[in-house]
């Protein structure tokens, strides 16, 4: 088996192998979107695990023959998420690759705001549309269908994880990696939940901002007053919070709170994102100038952001002529990646008390945090990637950061602090990961699983200086 790894495959050998199983790969993922794995509806659901056993099954189909899935179990006791585990030793002395992925998927709110049925895999001018469709079932798929590429030739060790609520925050992940260790233990940890530089531009992630959320509550009543009779002395609590909620930033729309660190890119910066595109992509007004200063790369990847994303206040609706006692907020934080999730949130709950407007009381609650994280841009595990990634797409990688978090990776990090760890992707600018309309470019797709082909028999034939 080590003789054929170390045989290298040529990139024509490989693209033939993905093509001749490109249309197993499309038909799972269209019905992958069918599945409708939302985990938010519950992790313990049936629908989770029927999905769950369907990804078990294509893992059986390339190779992964005890692929299976196990239930986890959250830190309340409380039945977990249906995560899919699986491994294949092809050789004690090789090298072993941990291949990550989520199976689960956001929520469609209102599927009248789509193109399509968000729930049928549809094509359109090259891309799949569906929820799911690239987050993060085509992160699946890449594993799926490069195993399948390998077949025999695979020379390294393989473990798969597969998770079932990366998209909730992961509530059952670390009892789950606490009791089963073993599962996770590997040279390399290859994660398919990130991005590209564009559907032709490769990228390696190189840093994940952390994430915070918090709830924040405003009183300034004991029950509600009339308008007319106090309002003027008395600011109601809807218009405290929002003085509250400006004070965090300057007039550049610059966080200004104590105790919050920030970074220039990791790894700096090769070309800063495109702002023309940025706005199209992003939907912003043409009217709306952007908040902060310095690149906006450095906004997006390395440096805070806080936004509102929920409120508890009368709709208009059904407001009345009176003061509102109280409110509550939610704050959604994106933190640098070279801080902690907890130092973050201790700082912002710290400002948000000593500014209270004119005496308010303030009462914060910490929901969840999580730190960020940086890839080693030395290793010459990188180096191995970033010559399959050109290779495969006939571009150089072009590195970037996500603004976006996915807690398991610095908590793996943690617990295997000598194991290397990779950050690619099936999403692009387009995708709309999250958001009506998602969707995935498939030749796009086509290249990732090329590129993890190519990386995988180039971590077999390079294992003496994997395993140095």
């Amino acid at each position: 088996m080590i003789e054929k790894a170390n045989m290298s495959l040529s990139l024509d050998d490989v693209r033939s192998r993905v093509n001749a199983g490109w249309d197993n790969i499309l038909d799972l993922l269209k019905q992958k979107i069918a599945n409708k794995a939302i985990s938010c509806e519950g992790i313990a659901e049936p629908r989770m695990k029927e999905d769950a056993e369907f990804i078990a099954a294509a893992l059986r189909e390339v190779g992964i023959d005890n692929a299976r899935v196990e239930q986890a179990t959250q830190e309340n006791g409380e039945p977990g998420a249906f995560e899919v585990i699986g491994s294949r030793i092809v050789n004690l002395e090789a090298p072993t690759i941990l291949l990550y992925a989520h199976h689960d998927v956001q929520p469609v709110p209102d599927a009248s705001v789509w193109k399509t049925d968000p729930f049928v895999g549809t094509i359109v001018d090259g891309r799949l549309y569906g929820r799911g469709s690239s987050d993060d079932g085509a992160g699946c798929m890449i594993h799926i269908g490069s195993l399948a590429a390998l077949g025999d030739d695979l020379g390294v060790n393989i473990k798969i994880f597969i998770e079932g609520e990366e998209e909730v925050g992961s509530p059952s992940f670390v009892p789950f990696l606490h009791t089963h260790p073993e599962y996770f233990d590997a040279d390399v940890m290859f994660i398919t939940d990130s991005s590209n530089w564009s559907p032709q531009i490769p990228s390696l992630t190189a840093s994940l901002r952390g994430n915070v959320t918090m709830d924040v509550t405003v009183k300034v009543l004991e029950h509600p007053v009339h308008s007319g009779s106090f309002g003027g002395p008395i600011l109601d609590a809807n218009t405290t919070a929002a003085l509250l909620i400006a004070s965090m930033y300057n007039a550049d729309g610059n966080i200004i709170i104590p105790g919050l660190q920030s970074a220039e890119p990791i790894g700096g910066l090769q070309e800063d994102l495109d702002e023309a595109t940025f706005r199209s992509d992003s939907g912003v007004i043409d009217s709306y100038t952007f908040a902060g200063q310095g690149s906006i790369a450095s906004r997006l990847w390395t440096k805070p952001s806080i936004s509102v994303i929920g409120a508890d206040l009368p709709s208009v609706d059904e407001s009345f002529n009176q003061l509102v006692p109280e409110c509550r907020f939610r704050l959604s934080m994106r933190v640098c990646p070279l801080q902690t999730g907890e130092a973050a949130a201790a700082a912002v709950s710290t400002f948000l008390k000593e500014h209270a407007p004119f005496g308010a009381q303030v009462d914060v609650t910490v929901n969840e945090t999580g730190t960020g994280w940086a890839m080693d841009n030395a290793s010459i595990v990188t180096e191995i990637a970033e010559e399959a990634f050109k290779e495969a797409f006939g571009h150089e990688v072009q590195n970037k950061g996500e603004g976006g978090s996915i807690p398991m990776i610095p908590i793996l990090q943690a617990a295997f602090p000598e194991a290397k760890v990779l950050v690619d992707g099936p999403e692009d600018p387009m995708t709309n990961a999250h958001s009506p309309n998602e969707s995935q470019d498939l030749e796009e797709l086509k290249g990732d699983i090329v590129a993890e082909v190519l990386m995988l028999d180039r971590f077999a034939r390079r294992a003496h200086d994997l395993k140095a």
